[in-house]
Formats: C-alpha cells, structure tokens, sequence
C-alpha cells in the first residue's frame, strides 16, 4: 500500500494532512511519501494507491497550478488510466478552469474540473455539512472565502442534506471524475468519516483493515451525525 501526498510544505491548512496519517494508522503497513514542490511527482511513474493534495493558501493554489501544469497531460493520462486521488478543501480550486477574487486575484487553473472560483475576501465562509456518498452519510466542515460555479450539476462527488454545496442552491457538494473525488469539506474529512474511510481502503485494495480507533472514531461519527440531522441547527455560521 503506498499514498503519495503533494506538496505537504504548502498544502497543510486546516488539519488536511490527518487524513493521509488517519490512513496509515488505518493501515500500518502503508508507505506514505511527500513530494514537495520540487520533485516529480512518483505517481506519474509508479504504482500508488492514493494521491492526495490537501488545503493551502491563495499562493499556495498558485504554485500548485505553476508545479503541475508542466505535467499537466501525463497527470490527465493517469487519472483516465484509473489512478485515485482525493483533493480536500481550496486545493480543489487548483484542478478548475481559473480562480478570481474581489481584491485582484486573478489566475488559471489545470482545467481538470469545468468549474470556475470566485472569492469574496471579506465573507468568509463556514459551515458544517451532511450529505450522501450512495448510502453513507458524510459529515464535514467548510471554511472558505468563496465557492465554485458554472459546472454542470453533474458528476458530484456528494449529494447535499444540509449545508452547502459546490454552491448556495447546489444539490452537489465536490466532483467525481473516475477514481479523482475532490471535495471542499476539511475537517479533517477522514477522521470524521470511518465508513468512508472503510469504503476508500476496500477500493485501495486493503479490505482487511479497520478505520482505526474504531469505536471511538464511531461513537464521535454518530454523535455528529445526530447534531448535524438537527433541524433546529442552523449549518451555516
């Protein structure tokens, strides 16, 4: 078993990078690698089993884009060969069509995503989130300072309960193409989610671990999952 997380030096906002060390403390024997920013990414060469690419800041998303759009094509071509890659919070913004803020920020994504982020900077905002992946329920967190528009609602990652989605008004929460899930919600998403942790390792191919401290871990996941139900709460703050 092997995960390969991008750019851990920049893409660690949030407590995203619990979501790789929640796999491995899942599944002792994984071997995890980072890859910063100035390395090749070992994904595009050899066998892994999970590419992940966490939260950053504006600049961050920026120097993303600049250290893969060289690769750009042989990334595409891995993704259509089947290789799973999970993409938490803002990073996800790196994989649209292009990012505009109203302070000025302006700049072009990789394009793997037909979407387009738009920042207010002075709004951020926060949530919490339920929705469904098939029948699981998934719990999260937001923080951002905008959303993503003008996709098709199509190919969502997760179907929204409460909270928001891709946007206010969508019914979708992230996008699924192939084996790439990228979602918005932090959290971090996996701790908070064993039975998705369960489902992610049986498609890794490690049917026979456990999410660990799965007791614990269960016990938190149903007492959220009663708040989150809650009508009388209001998701967004």
């Amino acid at each position: 078993m092997r995960a390969e997380i991008l750019y851990p030096e920049i893409c660690n906002l949030c407590g995203d990078l619990m979501n790789v060390r929640y796999l491995q403390q899942s599944c002792p024997g994984m071997e995890v690698i980072s890859t910063d920013l100035k390395s090749r990414p070992v994904f595009l060469d050899e066998p892994v089993d999970l590419v992940y690419l966490g939260s950053t800041t504006e600049k961050g998303l920026q120097l993303v884009v600049q250290t893969l759009l060289p690769v750009r094509d042989q990334l595409l071509a891995r993704l259509d060969e089947g290789q799973r890659m999970l993409v938490t919070g803002n990073a996800l913004d790196a994989l649209g069509l292009d990012v505009e803020s109203d302070d000025g920020l302006k700049f072009d994504g990789l394009g793997i995503l037909p979407t387009h982020a738009r920042y207010q900077m002075m709004k951020r905002h926060n949530s919490f989130f339920l929705g469904k992946f098939g029948e699981l329920d998934i719990l999260g967190f937001k923080s951002l300072f905008g959303h993503t528009y003008d996709a098709p609602e199509t190919d969502g990652l997760f179907t929204v309960i409460r909270g928001v989605g891709r946007h206010p008004g969508s019914e979708l929460e992230g996008f699924r193409r192939g084996n790439l899930m990228a979602t918005y919600l932090t959290g971090p998403l996996l701790p908070m989610n064993p039975p998705f942790v369960r489902y992610l390792l049986g498609e890794m191919g490690c049917n026979h671990c456990t999410p660990a401290f799965e007791e614990a871990a269960m016990n938190a996941y149903r007492q959220r999952l009663s708040e989150f139900s809650d009508e009388r709460r209001n998701p967004v703050d």
